[in-house]
This record gives C-alpha cells, structure tokens and sequence, in this order.
C-alpha cells in the first residue's frame, strides 16, 4: 500500500520566489498541453503523442524566447505536469466510458495562478534527497526547512511540494509500506464494534461509548464571520483584500485541520481496539442537501469513513459496510421486531413487542454490528475493502516512531 506523509515547510524569501517559478512553469505546461490536444481535436486530428508533447512544449520550446524561462526549474517538474495532463485525460475518457468507478469526471481545463493549490511534483530523477541536517534539498530550489512530526518509515518514492490557499508550504511524499510490518505492530484483538454516526454524537458505538462531536466549524463561526465581513469590505484588487483574503483561508484551514486530526485519532483508535469494525454506507450527498447541511458537512462523515477505510486495510482489520437502507433505528436489537419509523427528536423509544427501553443510537450502532455479522457471514468469509491509493495529507496519531526523521 502506498501512503502519503505530509511535513510542514517553511522556505525562505528566496525559495519562496524560486517555488513560485516552479508552479508558473507547471501550469504553463499542463496548459499547453491541453490547449495542444483541444487544437487537434477542433481540426480533427489525432492526439498528440506523450512524446511528441515533451518534445514540442518543453525541449523545443526552451530555445524560444517566449519559453526560454522554462530552463530555470527542473525539467522533472515540467515532465510530471505533462503526466498530470495525460492521466487527467485517461480519468477522462474513462469516465466516459463508464469503466471508472465514482462520479463523472469533466474534460481537463486550464490552471489558473490564482488557484487556490499549487504543487510540484519531484520523483527520484529528479535527485532531490534530504540533508543530514534534516533539510530537503530540492533541485534549482536549495535546502528548504522542515518541520518533522514523525519518522520516515522508508526512503519516499517522490515528493510533491504543495502551497495550499492559506499560503503554507507542505511536503508530501509518498511511502510505500509493508502490510505484515504494519499488522505487526496493532495488538491482537478479537473485539467487534458497530458504529452509529450521528449528529448529536458524532458516534454510538455498539458498546455504549458516546463521542461527543467537536462542531469545529460551529465553534468557529463567530471568527468566520468576522473575517469573511472584512473581506467583502476590501476593495477588489487592492493589497490590503489579498492580505484579508489570507485570513479567511487561514481561518478555514484551522477549522479544516482540527477536524481532520479529530477523525484520525479517532479512527486509529477504533482501528488498534477492535478486529472488526461495521458501519452504515451514508448518502453523504444526499443528507448534504437538507437542511442539515452545514452540519453534515460539519461532522465530515465521508472523510472519516475513509480514513476507516484504508487503515483498516493497511493494518489488517475487517471493516464491513451495511447497506443505508437497512433499518437499524426502527428494529429493536433485543427482540428483532421492526417498531417503525420516528421522527428525529425521538431520541429513546419503547419496543412494543418486547416493552425493552433503547436509545436511539446505542440501538442502532448495535443493529448495525448485528446486521454486519450477517453480511460477513452470507459470502462465507470477512468483507474485505479493495485496493487504496495514496491518502493525501495523512498527520499524525497513528502510533508510528518519534524519533527524530531518518533520511
């Protein structure tokens, strides 16, 4: 399995100029290749080969004097960008397709300096390598500082360097891990848990246990607002509507990061006490366009089923998904008798068979175990989730080494 492990940088003046320069490069190339292959499409000709796009947008075109800037970054990083734009059509075509799985994906479109991430990528090619000091060297770019959370397990496959809206610098590299080291190192269990995620609770375990949720951005809203209210007075264009525009960003990303190292805990958590773990496949989407939306989009229950989802796999844990129509709030877990629907105050209710007192979640998060045990057992064999790629910003809390980094 291949993670990805995210470290805060913070480059000087000048390496901050030389990072700027490497993001203009990439996104001019990425949008000379997309504009050379609508080009051919509009006349009806072929798409340009991945070869004959490194040779006209990047070799040709630095002996240009429209393009001459090019030579100033590493040529690496103009080569993954035309990768970028090949996979972002393959995405594409599959998507039309129809062999993708997920959402339909749109047609490549241009970048835009004023997006609100920018990234490189530098593969091993490309000779970066990390300093006995513990700086990252970066070609054309210097040694850049690092803040290091924790160690590098192996020698990273590639390093992506990331300038998020907030205008932080982050290094993302890519690690490849061993599953029977990674299960090794999870103490042996034979615990099961069902989850109910909820509003109230962000969740019910089939235990009993209640965890309370953090509403970060309820909590922060009064600060959001503030902020958001001194943007819209700045006029457009003006330093000072850049300056306020960063705080808006940076407020958000305090918000967005708290609730991201919430949901790691917590799902590092469930994952090292049980064996197996079951939850219900929410329509995230759906419930996002009630009234209930800034809540859900609130609690993050995607992101965090997510989280559950590839940790389960890296540590060789038993995740089963039941399906959202099962009806773990309307059936009593003692008797098994369907009570039928309740409105959402109904927070505790009465079996009318069996005249057992449930609450609502506690209920629910263990019909959610019980019908998870069935579906485990109906193919014969533990659900297991498919193959996960490469989790973007994974952070810390996931009982790794913090020893100082290893290059």
């Amino acid at each position: 399995m291949q993670l990805r492990y995210s470290f805060r940088l913070y480059p000087d003046t000048g390496q901050q100029t030389a990072l700027a320069k490497a993001f203009g490069c990439a996104r001019v190339v990425f949008n000379d290749a997309v504009r050379a292959r609508e080009d051919a499409r509009d006349a009806g000709r072929p798409f340009p080969t991945a070869g004959q796009l490194s040779r006209k947008l990047i070799t040709e075109a630095k002996r240009t004097a429209g393009r001459s800037w090019l030579g100033e970054v590493s040529a690496v990083v103009l080569q993954q960008s035309l990768r970028d734009a090949e996979t972002a059509y393959r995405n594409f075509f599959a998507s039309l397709k129809g062999t993708r799985k997920g959402r339909r994906v749109g047609a490549p479109r241009f970048k835009s300096r004023k997006d609100a991430r920018q990234s490189v990528r530098f593969t091993a090619n490309a000779r970066w390598s990390i300093t006995g000091s513990g700086r990252l060297c970066l070609p054309k770019i210097g040694a850049v500082k690092v803040k290091w959370s924790r160690t590098l397990p192996v020698t990273p496959t590639s390093v992506t360097v990331v300038k998020d809206a907030a205008g932080r610098y982050f290094a993302s590299f890519v690690i490849g891990t061993d599953p029977a080291t990674d299960q090794a190192r999870m103490p042996e269990t034979d615990q099961i848990a069902g989850i109910d995620l909820g509003l109230t609770h962000f969740a019910v375990l089939s235990d009993g246990t209640k965890i309370d949720s953090p509403r970060f951005l309820r909590r922060a809203e009064k600060k959001l607002k503030k902020v958001q209210k001194e943007l819209s007075r700045k006029q457009k264009g003006s330093k000072n509507r850049a300056k306020a525009r960063l705080k808006v960003a940076r407020a958000h990303a305090k918000v967005s990061d708290a609730r991201r190292e919430f949901h790691h805990q917590l799902s590092t958590r469930l994952i090292s006490e049980n064996q197996g773990i079951a939850v219900e496949d929410l329509a995230v989407a759906g419930l996002a366009r009630t009234k209930l939306a800034k809540s859900v989009h609130d609690a993050g229950w995607a992101s965090f089923l997510s989280m559950l989802e590839y940790k389960a796999e890296r540590y060789g844990r038993t995740l089963v998904k039941i399906g959202r129509f099962e009806p773990t709030s309307q059936t009593c877990s003692t008797c098994g008798v369907k009570d039928g629907p309740k409105p959402l105050n109904v927070r505790e209710w009465t079996c009318s068979a069996c005249g057992t007192v449930h609450d609502r979640d506690h209920n629910a998060a263990i019909n959610v175990k019980t019908a998870a045990g069935l579906a485990a057992s109906a193919c014969g064999a533990p659900v297991r989730p498919g193959a996960i790629p490469a989790q973007r910003e994974e952070t810390g809390s996931h009982g790794l080494p913090t020893e100082p980094c290893a290059a």
